[in-house]
C-alpha cells in the first residue's frame, strides 16, 4: 500500500514537534511536551485520518493504563538505590569498586557495559540503566554523562534481552520455521558484535576523554570481547540465552582483568586496595545480587516460576459497564478487555514486571537486613514518591502518544512513516532497514514491540524488493535494539532515576549520533550478509 506525502507529513508532525520542543534552546520539559504531542496525535488521528472516535478513546485509556508498567519499574529502581544510600551499602560498594580498580574506564566498563549486559539478558524492561546508572553516579561520575553512556551501552544485548523475548516473542507472529528464527538470531548477533567494536567507545567518550580511552584501549576491547564472544557463539545454537550468558562471563572476566590491571593505563603507584571482609561485602551487595538472582530465577522458563508469575487465567471477573470487563488472576495478572466495547485490551503482570518483584521486595528486605527504623523507611518512601511526580506525567503522555500512533490498521501513523521510507529508498532499503526498527523502539520503548509492529512490514518489503527476508528481519531486530538509545521512555526513566531535570532533549541530541553510526554498521554488515 502506498501513501501520499501529506499522509507522511501528518504522521511525522507530532514526532517533529516533540523533538523540536525538547531540543530547542529554551526546551519544554518532557512532562509537558509529551502530553502536548499526545494531544496533537489525537487531533490528527480523528480529523485527518478519520479514525473511529470510540477506538481512539479506548486507545487513550489503554495508553494511560500501560504507562504504569514503566512507572512502577522506575519507582522500584529509585527505591532500591535510595535504600542502598540510606543503609550505607552504597559506600561499601563504592569502596569495593575502587578496590578492584580506581581507573574510571575500568569502572565504566564493569558497571556500564558488562553488568548492564547481564541485567539486559535477565530482565530487559529498561532495568540495565536503572541499575547501572545510579551506581556510576555514586562513584562520582556526572549524572547527565552517565545517562548518555548507559543508554548507548544498552544496545548490543537488547535483541536477546529478557531471555530472548524480542526474538522468540517479538518475531513470533511471523510464524517462521525454527531454523529461520535461529538464523535471524545469528545474523542479529553478528551485526551487534561488529557494532560492539565501535559503540562502547562512543559511549565512553560521553564520560571520559578520548585520551583516557586510548590509554586503556586494550582493557576496553578485552572487556567488550569477554561479553561479545560467548554471546556470538551461543547465538549459533540458541536465541534465548546469548545476552544472559555473555553478560555473566563478561562481568566475571572484566572484574578479573581490572583486578590484574591488564590493559589499563599505569597509575601513580599510590593505589591501595581497601580490605573489606567477605560478610560485609556480601551484605552490602545484597540489594544488587538479590535483584539479579530474583531476575534470573523468575525469567528462565524451565525453572517454572515464570509460568506461575504470569498465569493469566482469571480467578475473578466483573463487568465495568461500557469501560470493559475487568479480571484478575491468582498470579495478580490484572486485565481490562473490550475497552469501550472495542477490541482494545490491557493487562498488567503485577508479580512479573521488575517492579514489585524484585525492586520493592528486595528494597524492603534490605531495610530489614540493615535494621532501619520505621522513620527512615517512611522518609525513604516519601522521598522516592516525590521524585515520581514529573515522570508519571511524562510517561502517561508518552504511552498515550505511541499507542495512538499505532491506531488505524494500514493507515496507522507508524505504518505510514515506515512504508513511506521503504517506498522512498527502494532497493537501497537494506542500508536503512535498521532505522525503521529504531523508529519502532523510539515510539514504543521496546525492541519486542518494535518487532511486533514492523517485522511483518520488513518481511513484505524484502520479498517485494527481492532482498533476503532473514537478513532484513535481523536488521529490524538490531534496529529495535539500537533505538533504545533515543527512546523517550528510557530517557525519561534514566533522568528520573538520576534526578536530572529538563535535559531529555540534550540527551536525544547526544545519543542520536551513536544510533546513526550503529545503523551505518548494521547496513554495511547486512549487505555483506547478503541482504
Amino acid at each position: 500500500m502506498s501513501y501520499s506525502t501529506a499522509d507522511f507529513i501528518f504522521s511525522a508532525a507530532p514526532v517533529i514537534v516533540l523533538i523540536f520542543m525538547m531540543t530547542k534552546k529554551n526546551n519544554v520539559p518532557s512532562h509537558i511536551a509529551l502530553p502536548i504531542s499526545a494531544l496533537l496525535v489525537y487531533g490528527i488521528s480523528l480529523i485527518y485520518f478519520g479514525n473511529d472516535p470510540n477506538v481512539t478513546n479506548a486507545t487513550i485509556v489503554n495508553g494511560l493504563l500501560t504507562a504504569w508498567v514503566p512507572i512502577f519499574i522506575i519507582w522500584g529502581a529509585i527505591l532500591l538505590f535510595k535504600t542502598m544510600e540510606v543503609t550505607g551499602a552504597m559506600n561499601t560498594v563504592r569502596s569495593w569498586l575502587n578496590g578492584v580498580s580506581p581507573n574510571p574506564v575500568a569502572q565504566l566498563m564493569i558497571i556500564g557495559w558488562a553488568f548492564a549486559f547481564l541485567i539486559e539478558g535477565a530482565s530487559g524492561f529498561g532495568t540495565p540503566a536503572a541499575l547501572a546508572a545510579p551506581i556510576l553516579v555514586g562513584l562520582g561520575f556526572q549524572p547527565l554523562n552517565v545517562a548518555c553512556l548507559t543508554l548507548v551501552m544498552n544496545s548490543v544485548p537488547v535483541t536477546f534481552g529478557a531471555v530472548g523475548t524480542p526474538t522468540w516473542f517479538g518475531l513470533g507472529q511471523l510464524k517462521l520455521p525454527p531454523e529461520q528464527l535461529l538464523q535471524i538470531g545469528i545474523d542479529s548477533a553478528i551485526i551487534h558484535s561488529v557494532a560492539a567494536l565501535v559503540i562502547p567507545l562512543i559511549a565512553l567518550s560521553f564520560v571520559v576523554s578520548w585520551r583516557d580511552i586510548r590509554a586503556n584501549i586494550v582493557f576496553v576491547y578485552l572487556s567488550i570481547l569477554s561479553c561479545v564472544v560467548p554471546y556470538l557463539l551461543i547465538a549459533f545454537f540458541n536465541y534465548e540465552f546469548p545476552s544472559l550468558i555473555g553478560g555473566m562471563i563478561g562481568l566475571l572476566g572484566s572484574v578479573m582483568l581490572a583486578r590484574a590491571d591488564i590493559g589499563l593505563a599505569k597509575g601513580d603507584g599510590t593505589h591501595s586496595r581497601p580490605s573489606t571482609d567477605l560478610g560485609t561485602l556480601v551484605k552490602a551487595f545484597f540489594p544488587l545480587w538479590g535483584t539479579v538472582l530474583v531476575l534470573i530465577v523468575t525469567r528462565i522458563p524451565f525453572l517454572g516460576i515464570k509460568a506461575l508469575l504470569t498465569a493469566a487465567s482469571p480467578a475473578f471477573t466483573t463487568p465495568l459497564g461500557s469501560l470493559g470487563e475487568f479480571s484478575i488472576s491468582a498470579a495478580l495478572v490484572v486485565k481490562l478487555t473490550q475497552i469501550f466495547g472495542t477490541g482494545s485490551s490491557w493487562s498488567f503482570s503485577t508479580l512479573y514486571i521488575p517492579a514489585f518483584i524484585p525492586f520493592f521486595v528486595v528494597s524492603f528486605a534490605s531495610l530489614i537486613l540493615f535494621g532501619m527504623n520505621w522513620r527512615t523507611t517512611a522518609h525513604l518512601w516519601t522521598e522516592t514518591s516525590s521524585r515520581m511526580v514529573r515522570p508519571i506525567f511524562a510517561l502517561l503522555g508518552a504511552l498515550v502518544m505511541v499507542k495512538l500512533m499505532t491506531v488505524g490498521g494500514d493507515k496507522a501513523m507508524v505504518i505510514v512513516i515506515g512504508q513511506y521510507f521503504a517506498d522512498l529508498f527502494g532497493r537501497s532499503w537494506q542500508f536503512f532497514a535498521s532505522y525503521l526498527g529504531a523508529i519502532g523502539a523510539f515510539f514504543a520503548g521496546s525492541n519486542t514491540v518494535s518487532n511486533l509492529m514492523f517485522a511483518g512490514i520488513q518481511k513484505s518489503i524484502a520479498e517485494t524488493l527481492g532482498l533476503n527476508p532473514t537478513v532484513i528481519i535481523a536488521m529490524q531486530s538490531v534496529g529495535g535494539a539500537m533505538g533504545n538509545m533515543v527512546c523517550i521512555n528510557n530517557i525519561v526513566a534514566v533522568c528520573s532515576l538520576l534526578g536530572i531535570l529538563n535535559k531529555e532533549g540534550v540527551i536525544i541530541k547526544r545519543t542520536v549520533v551513536p544510533m546513526i553510526v550503529y545503523g551505518l554498521v548494521a547496513g554495511a554488515v547486512g549487505f555483506l550478509l547478503g541482504a
